[in-house]
């Protein structure tokens, strides 16, 4: 696999001197202190942070070698004491009905790339041109990563979207450093100037934006699945509900007492913003929803997880040869139909949004109300 051309240069040992080297643009740089010591991962990461950057890089061979790169008595914290703190906090803070959420694995993957990078670092050196070294990293992705036990695992080049979304998270961690006064809040400070990445303006990829699926696609996978998904496929489709939503469901949650079916959500995505979610179940659902209810008020009605759920789809996908798509996609799709059909107080309404802006996020009306401007007067 050809490496990745901004792929952030290597941390190496230099055989004749016992140091550590890295090489730029085929210039080498032997980096102060020995291989594997703190002082060289210091310069390591110094050095680095400029060359991401695009500045002009400095040889440790002259009067800047060794400058600001050992830990002196008073540097504070390292960056990697105030993210193993983080980490600590994190392990009780993001956690919803007991379990640990996503978030955690997404602060596992940001913590591994700053630390491999800077984790011997002093938290108050740690500023604008680090964390964009860490960034390039991100974008770049590394196909010589390594676990900890020293196997090949590549890291792939992450998309925009996401990068900007970890550097956030990167930022989290020294503002819960400044919180609990490791550091001073003029290093936060300084980390807020990064700007985001903009599309179309850096060679981070974006992902194709999701959008709803086309009946013809549904119909192809509908006739390949197993009734258990067909049949969470059709819910989807007629409520606008998320996947985990559907799959968290017990015959208990379900208030069968009116002509609508309605099941309030003690647990859902928007939860810790104070925000209500309630499904609503009309005829053709509670059809379907018949078939899974059980005696026990505490049963789970549908035995599959959210990713068996979705490579369930993904696999037929694949062996139907049409674009890949996922059930969250359904979810635009039932929004966008409700809204058009319905109007978008309506469409808001079922999709549980706050907000009608956030509605219009879903819908494809208004590319038709332009089609038919431009039919009619272009």
């Amino acid at each position: 696999m050809p490496r990745t051309k901004n792929v952030n240069p290597s941390y190496l040992l230099h055989s004749q001197s016992g140091q550590a080297r890295v090489r730029i643009d085929g210039r080498e740089h032997l980096l102060p202190g020995p291989y594997g010591s703190d002082e060289s991962r210091i310069a390591y990461g110094q050095l680095i942070a400029r060359h991401a950057s695009g500045l002009p890089i400095e040889s440790f061979s002259d009067s800047n070698r060794g400058k600001n790169s050992t830990k002196s008595e008073d540097a504070g914290p390292t960056v990697g004491e105030i993210s193993l703190s983080f980490w600590n906090h994190a392990q009780t803070h993001y956690l919803k009905d007991g379990k640990q959420t996503s978030e955690i694995h997404c602060y596992r993957s940001c913590l591994k790339v700053l630390q491999e990078l800077y984790g011997m670092t002093p938290a108050k050196d740690f500023g604008p041109l680090a964390l964009k070294a860490v960034r390039a990293s991100m974008v770049a992705g590394d196909p010589y990563a390594k676990d900890a036990e020293g196997k090949p695992v590549p890291r792939k080049p992450w998309n925009r979207t996401n990068v900007n979304t970890m550097v956030g998270r990167i930022r989290r961690v020294f503002k819960y450093a400044v919180e609990n006064e490791m550091i001073d809040a003029a290093i936060l400070t300084a980390l807020q100037a990064v700007a985001p990445l903009l599309a179309g303006r850096t060679e981070a990829h974006d992902n194709a934006p999701r959008h709803a699926v086309d009946q013809d696609q549904i119909d192809a996978v509908r006739s390949l699945v197993s009734p258990l998904v067909r049949d969470l496929i059709d819910i989807q489709l007629l409520t606008g509900a998320r996947s985990g939503e559907l799959l968290m469901l017990t015959s208990g949650m379900i208030d069968r007492t009116g002509e609508v079916w309605r099941a309030d959500l003690d647990s859902h995505k928007t939860i810790h913003h104070g925000k209500k979610r309630t499904l609503f179940f009309g005829p053709q659902c509670q059809l379907i929803l018949t078939k899974y209810l059980s005696a026990d008020p505490a049963a789970p009605l549908f035995r599959i997880t959210r990713t068996a759920y979705c490579r369930a789809i993904t696999r037929v996908c694949d062996k139907a040869g049409i674009e890949r798509w996922t059930p969250h996609w359904m979810r635009h799709t039932s929004v966008t139909r409700i809204r058009e059909q319905h109007g978008i107080e309506v469409a808001q309404a079922i999709a549980g949004h706050a907000t009608t802006a956030m509605t219009d996020h879903y819908s494809a009306k208004m590319d038709k109300l332009g089609i038919e401007a431009a039919r009619a007067c272009g």
